[in-house]
């Protein structure tokens, strides 16, 4: 007798125009098992999981929920299937509370007028060990919070297949673990859990089995147990990669920037960065690490020049350029690059050719009143070539670009430059492990040619192996700066949620460490 699935997707097919997303994919999930869904940007995981979901309809093949082929034409008609989705941009109204985001998509007759929706909600919670407090607003939630009340949402709509879309991306390694310990759960309940991931430390340690795309066609299902890391990777890719980041060693210089005492504000006038000091060498990496909001882009930004600062300063060569433009920045002879988080909306102009954006560093360069688009069709062919950016052509409006290769765009310009200091927030974000490993090879480049880089991330263990230092910043105030070789995880992790601090006495004596008097930093032994 053939084995029932709780889902089973036979030969599906996507396109978009002459772009075909999905070509006569197939994908198993058993009840009680999380299956990671891994493959490289623009492999189609997330439009096939949006079939699944009902946002989209497959043009070719066929869906079977328990062995029943079905017709998923809406997310309503998922929902009915059990079927439920956890976007990596959240659905919720800020305004409304946990109980209300939940109620709106509810079926239940006057659920609304009713207090006992609280303990319903609650009693969800409970089963599956979650912490949601039903009465909060959302606006109040931190990311993790928002997060488990997406789950919350589609369990209590019934779902007994749930899609993950990168659900570590902006948590911490505590929260990680408290999420994993959720699922796990849910897979002793009996549901089936697809986990979209590009981090392979946690497919390894969550799934029980692993499938993989590649280019918008199905390779292979394996068993975790069976598999590593090296192996993934191959199948995702087609070759082999080496998956060992490197840390240079280059000679210290002296610090081409030094930030004392930095307060800035964010949008509501609300303070992100509280009194922060340290500073930016050349040829050095230093990593910044928090939890998403807790002032990293406010921080970016100010030292771009793009922000205001309320108090303290910025010293270039003993001089002072805090309130100064980015061209007065440039002018004093800081060669500032700044890759923004918000990458179409901040870093590039959307409209735009590949070629234009790259002229836009560079345009006032010119002696005469023409733009040079020869040039700038150079640099825009060796971005797109050293970078693998999947594109028609150097003329193509970055768009239409995946948000992999948008940002491939973006770093290369940044790079083409020739920057001194170089800051950027989630460098590769939304990247696949090849695209990502390319990335890390040009900050190291950079690193080797004496540029001192500010790095925001969110992968931990990135940063453990690529960064010199890690900066740790809890809600805008830091926590310490430690040296990347000598951390732990779980050390990071403590200090992003407040709990250690090493900029004071008690922290640093527990830890054993001797203070930098102005930067609050461990002394290298």
């Amino acid at each position: 007798m053939a084995e029932q699935y709780a889902i089973e997707m036979r030969g599906i097919t996507k396109a978009f125009g002459s772009v075909v997303a999905n070509h006569n994919v197939e994908l198993k999930v058993r009840q009680g098992e999380i299956l990671a869904l891994l493959g490289e940007n623009g492999s189609g995981k997330t439009t096939l999981m949006n079939m699944l979901s009902g946002i989209y309809r497959p043009d070719a093949g066929e869906i079977l929920v328990d062995g029943k082929p079905v017709s998923i034409q809406s997310p309503e008609d998922a929902k009915r299937l059990g079927i439920g989705m956890v976007h990596q941009h959240f659905k919720l109204v800020d305004v409304f509370s946990a109980a209300d985001n939940i109620w709106m998509g509810s079926q239940e007759k006057d659920f609304l007028l009713h207090k006992s929706r609280y303990d319903r909600i609650r009693k969800v919670t409970e089963k599956f060990g979650f912490d949601v407090d039903p009465e909060k607003k959302v606006y109040n939630m931190a990311v993790s919070e928002k997060q488990t009340l997406e789950i919350v949402k589609v369990l209590y709509y019934g779902a007994k297949v749930i899609i993950l879309d990168e659900p570590t991306a902006v948590l911490t390694v505590q929260e990680t673990r408290k999420l994993f310990d959720v699922l796990r759960r849910m897979k002793a309940e009996g549901h089936a859990v697809i986990i979209i991931t590009h981090k392979l430390n946690e497919v390894l340690e969550i799934s029980d089995r692993v499938a993989i795309l590649r280019k918008g066609e199905y390779i292979t299902t394996v068993d975790t147990a069976t598999t590593n890391e090296q192996a993934l990777t191959e199948w995702m890719v087609g070759r082999k990669v080496d998956l060992n980041i490197q840390r240079p060693q280059v000679e210290k210089t002296r610090p081409l920037l030094e930030i004392r005492d930095l307060t800035i504000k964010n949008d509501e006038g609300a303070v992100a960065i509280d009194k922060v000091n340290f500073y930016i060498r050349g040829g050095e990496i230093l990593g910044v690490a928090g939890i998403a909001g807790c002032g990293q882009k406010e921080l970016c930004e100010a030292i771009a020049g793009l922000r205001p600062i309320q108090s303290g300063q910025m010293i270039h060569k003993g001089e002072n350029i805090v309130g100064l433009s980015p061209k007065a920045i440039l002018d004093k002879g800081i060669s500032m690059s700044f890759i923004p988080e918000d990458r179409l909306g901040m870093g590039l102009a959307p409209s735009l050719s590949i070629i234009d954006n790259m002229l836009l560093k560079s345009y006032r360069d010119g002696k005469g009143i023409f733009v040079d688009r020869k040039r700038g069709r150079e640099e825009a062919d060796t971005v797109i070539r050293e970078l693998g950016v999947v594109t028609p052509s150097a003329e193509t409006p970055v768009r239409r670009l995946s948000g992999g290769n948008v940002q491939k765009v973006l770093l290369g310009r940044e790079i083409k430059a020739g920057p001194n200091v170089l800051v950027t927030a989630y460098p590769v974000r939304g990247l696949d492990i090849n695209s990502s490993y390319a990335i890390y090879d040009i900050l190291n480049r950079q690193k080797k040619d004496g540029v001192g880089i500010l790095f925001v991330g969110e992968d931990l263990d990135v940063m453990m192996a690529l960064c010199d230092k890690i900066m740790v910043l809890c809600h805008g105030r830091l926590m310490g700066v430690v040296h990347a070789h000598k951390t732990t995880k779980e050390e990071l992790g403590l200090m992003m949620t407040g709990a250690l601090d090493l900029t004071g006495d008690e922290g640093r004596h527990a830890k054993g460490i001797a203070k930098d008097t102005r930067f609050g930093e461990e002394v290298e032994e």
